[in-house]
């Protein structure tokens, strides 16, 4: 089915209609898209800067409670629909570009830790939300979508087609709050931050993939109806308070809210250099000239300061949180439980999400002895239980053949050796086997206690 509305040409005369300017208070005016400076790695600026291939624009607010070293942060109600203005710049010959290219919104964490156990937290988010989506489209409202499509699993994701020639618009609408992926709710928490990110891809040829174009995203909260209007209406109040010294400290508040251009991890060394000239980290670009993306988005906060000194390297990380690379093997792992205790609650173990990188048998021997709670050095081997229950040694290569997310069991067993026996069992049908020495852990007796009178007895107590 083909959604295309028309638009007359006057009615997107410029950029001053793009972003209208604010009316009064603490919006100022509001920012230009993006023409980033290019710098040369010699200080010397090019005389015509590279512009972004493609601009995205969240009519939305932005916090005026933010300092001018951090990003952004807009705050959006729960179910609204919001325009994103997008944009597209022509580079080259006009004949040459592309006429169709197809763009992928997407509602991510902005933390890392939520970013490692992504699809853990939206399984759980559609078992107590059923039938709901976190992403939807306004399709009455939208102007330039072609084919839009909303995968029935794939609840934080939309994608459509738009021609970069013709200025777009689409109304997107987020149906979940901050404070649903929040450790404790006990009322008055902090919500986690969300991102709104848009990967654009041109058209692949046959049986190639699509070609990665352009990447950009913003800092989002997620409050329910009316609760992101009260939050800037707060922020507003308490930055006015504040003395005039402190008050230049805070960015302004725009009545628009521009995506910043992010780093693919696919990018090339080339790419790379490019992207850090256009964020301004040119005295870091020969530092970074054989660094992929997804070498780069692997440094820590801690890397980036000792590399470029502490006011790049803080600039340098706000810049890359958003693009934090996705493990490449997920396993889960849960300890059986043994002897008295196991009696009592086998198979009732949790499972964890054990995460690799490097997918090598010292990154797993090491994951799993923090796992149990055991220094790595006491770890002796690592062995796969095959067919007929022989153990074979587990190698680089059989980690790197081995199936994502996949369950496993430990099992422990004292051995004569005072060798501790731990057994990662891949349910049902693999298993892995771990020996550890001089192993950390007590039996647990059990007794029953003296019958109340009435003949009523008290559960067994652990001693």
């Amino acid at each position: 089915m083909l959604f295309w509305h028309g638009q007359p040409d006057h009615c997107w005369s410029g950029p001053g209609d793009a972003f209208p300017p604010p009316s009064s208070g603490l919006l100022r005016d509001p920012p230009v898209l993006p023409c980033l400076k290019q710098e040369e790695p010699g200080g010397v600026s090019t005389s015509q800067p590279p512009v972004p291939a493609f601009q995205y624009a969240l009519c939305a607010p932005t916090s005026p409670a933010v300092r001018h070293h951090e990003e952004t942060l807009t705050y959006l109600n729960q179910g609204q629909s919001y325009e994103i203005r997008m944009m597209g710049t022509p580079r080259g010959d006009p004949a040459e570009a592309p006429r169709m290219v197809k763009s992928v919104v997407r509602v991510v964490f902005h933390d890392r830790r939520l970013q490692y156990s992504e699809q853990q937290q939206l399984e759980g988010w559609r078992w107590s939300r059923p039938g709901d989506r976190i992403l939807d489209i306004d399709i009455p409202l939208s102007v330039g979508i072609l084919e839009p499509q909303i995968h029935p699993t794939l609840l934080n994701t939309v994608e459509f087609l738009w021609d970069p020639s013709r200025r777009t618009s689409v109304f997107v609408q987020v149906h979940c709050i901050s404070t649903e992926f929040t450790l404790r709710k006990n009322g008055g928490e902090k919500g986690v931050p969300f991102r709104i990110q848009i990967d654009t891809f041109g058209a692949g040829g046959k049986g190639d993939p699509p070609e990665h174009l352009h990447s950009a995203s913003c800092l989002v909260k997620v409050f329910k109806p009316k609760g992101a209007d009260r939050k800037q209406k707060t922020d507003r109040e308490k930055v006015e308070k504040q003395p005039a010294a402190e008050r230049e400290k805070f960015q302004p508040a725009y009545e628009s809210t521009v995506l910043a251009e992010a780093l693919s991890p696919c990018a090339s060394p080339l790419e790379t250099q490019q992207w850090l000239l256009r964020r301004r980290f040119s005295s870091c670009a020969r530092v970074f000239a054989n660094f992929t993306g997804a070498d780069l988005l692997k440094l820590s906060r801690r890397d980036l300061i000792q590399i470029c000194g502490a006011p790049d390297g803080i600039r340098l990380c706000h810049a890359l949180a958003g693009r934090c690379p996705r493990p490449r093997l997920t396993l889960y792992v849960a300890r059986e439980p043994g002897g008295a205790e196991g009696e009592e609650d086998a198979g009732s173990g949790p499972y964890q999400e054990l995460h690799l990188q490097q997918l090598t048998a010292a990154e797993l021997s090491g994951k799993l002895a923090e796992l149990l709670g055991l220094p790595p050095a006491r770890i002796l081997r690592l062995s796969r239980q095959g067919p007929a229950g022989i153990h074979v040694l587990v190698s680089d290569a059989m980690i790197r053949n081995l199936q994502d997310e996949t369950s496993f069991v430990v099992a422990m067993a004292k051995e004569l050796c005072k060798s501790c026996d731990c057994r990662v069992t891949p349910s049902p049908v693999q298993s892995v086997t771990a020996i550890f020495r001089h192993p950390e852990t007590r039996r647990k007796f059990w007794k029953r206690r003296r019958p109340r009178r009435g003949g009523e007895s008290r559960a067994l107590k652990r001693i």
